[in-house]
């Protein structure tokens, strides 16, 4: 397929850039602190899912611009809390509400290509949830104030201290509840939750969550183009997709989960992938994998139910 041109896509809320097969989005919202907007989804939203069926984008890197006041400083609810009902599920009742930030966070945890969260800045509420848990791999600013703001009493306070900004109040969890507990344990979640304690990045409470931390803001970036752009060269577009789903969705028992690594393992040995990799092992050099996923992905694949979140009107 022929890539798009993502500087003509329409954006409001970020500023992309495609080199060397690497996507970069940069949150650009700085006069507002960088919370999170409408707007902001939209764009997000709409730019994961393209990417994820371009063939030429093989990682993804979502950051901030290093001089703003936070990566992602919560959510923007400075025109009332409105903004977050749709007048469609309103008529509906509760049941219908589908949270923004967890909509987010399926569409990049869902997505195919190697994604990156290059946190330089502080973030808080949808900042530490949408923004951070569904990737692949995060990088952070040592010196990061990180919270998670939303059950503790006195988390208003707790924002208010991380951003300067009184209009930002984080009542998002996006996944929050199933993604942290995965990917920390289930005891340093609860710890974060619970409190909605303030951290840095070093914090035995949060520390395994990050791949890399820098020690100042405008390494966060460059250190993770490095390594997206070391990995797409060196991984098979077919093979990062498998694995990621092979993780996200195992067997409900070990034998279970033999036979998917085994169908996986019988379709990337017989792609193209699997005879360049056979063919560049044999002579000693770097593979130069092809496989793409528009044209090369087992129609077996997803293997997994994938479940329908959205609310079917059912009053006119």
């Amino acid at each position: 397929m022929t890539s798009p041109d993502y500087s003509k896509q329409g954006y409001k809320e970020i500023v992309t850039s495609l080199e060397n097969s690497v996507l970069s989005i940069t949150i650009n919202r700085a006069k507002y602190r960088n919370t999170f907007s409408i707007e902001l989804f939209d764009d997000l939203v709409h730019i994961f899912d393209l990417a994820d069926r371009d063939d030429s984008v093989r990682a993804i890197i979502l950051t901030a611009e290093p001089t703003a006041p936070a990566f992602c400083s919560g959510a923007d609810i400075s025109g009332g809390w409105d903004v977050l009902w749709k007048e469609e599920s309103e008529k509906e009742g509760e049941h219908a509400h589908r949270d923004t930030g967890g909509m987010l966070s399926l569409v990049i945890y869902r997505c195919r290509k190697i994604t990156i969260a290059a946190v330089n800045g502080n973030a808080a509420g949808v900042g530490m949830t949408a923004l951070h848990l569904p990737f692949d791999f995060r990088f952070v600013w040592a010196g990061a104030k990180l919270t998670f703001p939303f059950f503790a009493a006195g988390s208003i306070l707790k924002v208010r201290l991380l951003t300067n900004h009184n209009l930002t109040l984080n009542l998002f969890p996006s996944n929050v509840t199933y993604l942290l507990p995965r990917l920390i344990g289930h005891s340093r979640a609860t710890s974060l939750l619970l409190t909605g304690m303030t951290v840095s990045p070093d914090s035995p409470y949060i520390q395994s969550l990050y791949h890399q931390i820098l020690p100042t803001r405008s390494e966060v970036y460059p250190a993770a183009k490095a390594f997206a752009t070391e990995l797409v060269a060196n991984s098979s577009q077919m093979a990062v997709a498998y694995t990621k789903g092979l993780l996200q969705h195992p067997g409900n028992s070990i034998e279970e989960n033999h036979l998917l690594d085994s169908r996986v393992i019988k379709l990337l040995a017989s792609s193209v992938d699997g005879a360049e990799g056979a063919k560049s092992f044999k002579e000693r050099r770097v593979p130069k994998f092809t496989g793409v996923l528009s044209k090369d992905s087992s129609p077996w694949y997803p293997w997994w139910h994938r479940v329908d979140v959205r609310h079917l009107k059912t009053k006119l």
